[in-house]
């Protein structure tokens, strides 16, 4: 009797009840694409900001320490008394976040002269190729790193062609200075004696790379007679924004209790892959380029924010045209609903089959709404950031508490009017 009743409820009022399920169905494509999105947003945000450089920044621990007291911020071979090992630049890929280590490139800043000028020549790894221990292959260096420099003359060094060892690139600034063009030979001398390179391309950077000389890190080893060691390193690393664990472990992480201190360690914070980095390279100390890791903690915080009152604001909408389309289709019926009534049918009754016809309609809408969120969450994930969204499981029984709510909510001025209704008043073509 009640599904019949219900059944043919729906069937007559087919029209209501079909934009009853486009309304729900539209905030729940709403809420589907931007949950899934936010959830995904983490890794999609620290993606494009990779393409602004490293995050992370190691150098020895004496260095460092002289650095903070001293405020000495110049890396040049004069003044650097510790080094870091070349030899265990691989081992950053063997840390507990190796996955996260995108890219990296070591630094080593030393004084040279080219025909009596003074300058300064950055040995680096251009996109040196690696086989590791743990049988990865990869290219580091500040091809990718620095992907945002330009080489207006020239092109990249490519360190896996013969005779690049003995090619440099020149900023655009020196270039000018010293009349210099891609395909010259520069003869640069350093403390430790000559060697002759060819220019292989000019360096657009709009920082301090264009008063500078970027050669292979070999040869600026040569120049002055450090073979294997580097002064600095950079890394580009995908990290998890900083709570209050995270900046509790970065000042001593030795404070923290087994149970904080191993989250923190299993999780992608900026501090723990710093700390696992100083494991791995010796007498070193890595820190966060915090202009870059502040950044994306706000950027992605501001973003999931968005997300959340994009949700919330289509979620209202959804409640309010429901609770209009609902209460229409009571009024329409209210002088059925007076002779149920007056032939001895409960409220409580005849709410439950009101409800029931709702929430039947309110199904189909989330089914037809979760699947159509799923295909506009892949669209943003494209347009914006050039990859597909990773669907997340725990959005289907999120999604569905949110439409519940929703209906419920939009549903309770038409139940009020459902108990307010007076059948005689109704039945005898008053107003109801």
């Amino acid at each position: 009797m009640l599904f019949r009743m219900i059944k043919g409820a729906l069937l007559r009022q087919w029209s209501k009840m079909l934009l009853i399920a486009l309304t729900i169905a539209l905030g729940a494509s709403l809420a589907t694409s931007m949950i899934n999105v936010m959830l995904d947003v983490g890794d999609k945000v620290n993606e494009e900001l990779k393409a602004y450089g490293a995050n992370i920044v190691v150098k020895p621990k004496a260095s460092s320490l002289l650095s903070d007291i001293y405020d000495v911020e110049d890396e040049g071979a004069e003044l650097q008394q510790a080094w870091l090992r070349e030899d265990e630049l691989g081992k950053l890929k063997t840390i507990f976040w190796a996955f996260n280590i995108r890219d990296f490139a070591p630094f080593l800043t030393v004084g040279a002269t080219v025909d009596g000028q003074p300058v300064q020549v950055v040995g680096t790894w251009f996109n040196q190729h690696l086989s590791l221990p743990t049988g990865e292959e990869l290219d580091a260096g500040v091809r990718n790193l620095r992907s945002w420099w330009d080489v207006p003359d020239g092109d990249w060094i490519d360190q896996q062609t013969e005779g690049a060892d003995h090619e440099i690139m020149v900023g655009t600034a020196l270039a000018e200075a010293m009349g210099v063009t891609k395909g010259d030979s520069l003869t640069l001398t350093g403390r430790a004696g000559s060697v002759t390179a060819t220019v292989k391309g000019i360096i657009d950077s709009g920082d301090a790379a264009d008063e500078q000389i970027w050669a292979p890190l070999d040869l600026a080893q040569k120049l002055a007679d450090l073979d294997g060691k580097v002064a600095s390193i950079e890394v580009s690393a995908i990290t998890t924004p900083d709570n209050d664990l995270a900046r509790r472990a970065a000042q001593n992480p030795s404070a923290l209790s087994r149970a904080d201190y191993d989250t923190w360690y299993c999780t992608a914070y900026v501090s723990a892959v710093c700390y696992q980095i100083t494991e791995v390279i010796t007498d070193s100390v890595a820190s966060a380029v915090r202009q870059v890791a502040e950044s994306e903690g706000e950027i992605l915080n501001k973003t999931q924010l968005l997300m959340i009152l994009i949700t919330a604001l289509s979620l209202v909408g959804a409640a309010l045209g429901i609770s209009n389309l609902v209460t229409a289709s009571v009024m329409e019926r209210s002088r059925e609903i007076g002779l149920l009534k007056a032939i001895g049918a409960h409220d409580k009754a005849i709410t439950g089959t009101v409800m029931a016809e709702i929430l039947i309609t309110a199904l189909a809408g989330m089914v037809i709404g979760y699947f159509a969120g799923l295909g506009f969450a892949q669209f943003i994930g494209h347009q914006v950031f050039g990859s597909a969204i990773n669907i997340k499981p725990v959005v289907i029984p999120v999604v569905a508490a949110l439409i519940a709510v929703v209906t419920i909510a939009g549903s309770l001025p038409a139940i009020s009017t459902i108990l307010r209704l007076d059948p005689a008043e109704v039945l005898h073509g008053s107003k109801a």
